[in-house]
């Protein structure tokens, strides 16, 4: 099965990458998946959940007031072996932390000034 460009589209982004990799092995809430990403709002994670969900790449339940997500697997065809393998490279966290920290909105971070001691 070969993916579709909704698919590629859909993991082009590397919040959503990060929301699917979390989804991979375990299906968790959209809570969950909120604190594993606290530079997000709530409203972001499921906006990027709904993405994921349009495209195919992870499929969802609820139970009372919760939604759980997990992914899923063959919707993404041979790029799923890729994935796995990308995720287990540490290169590439420290690419998606820095696309991460660049992709962020609001205010960057100011360092802060030192005062001098006489």
């Amino acid at each position: 099965m070969t993916p579709g460009p909704n698919v590629f589209a859909a993991i082009a982004s590397p919040r959503r990458r990060e929301i699917l990799r979390l989804v991979w092995r375990d299906e968790l809430s959209a809570g969950a998946i909120h604190q594993a990403m606290p530079d997000v709002t709530f409203g972001a994670v499921s906006l990027q959940l709904r993405q994921l969900e349009a495209a195919g790449l992870v499929e969802s339940r609820g139970e009372k007031q919760f939604r759980y997500y997990r992914a899923r697997h063959k919707a993404l065809g041979p790029v799923a072996r890729m994935l796995e393998r990308m995720w287990d490279d540490a290169l590439w966290r420290l690419k998606l932390a820095a696309e991460l920290e660049a992709s962020r909105r609001g205010p960057k971070a100011r360092k802060r000034k030192r005062r001098k001691s006489k």
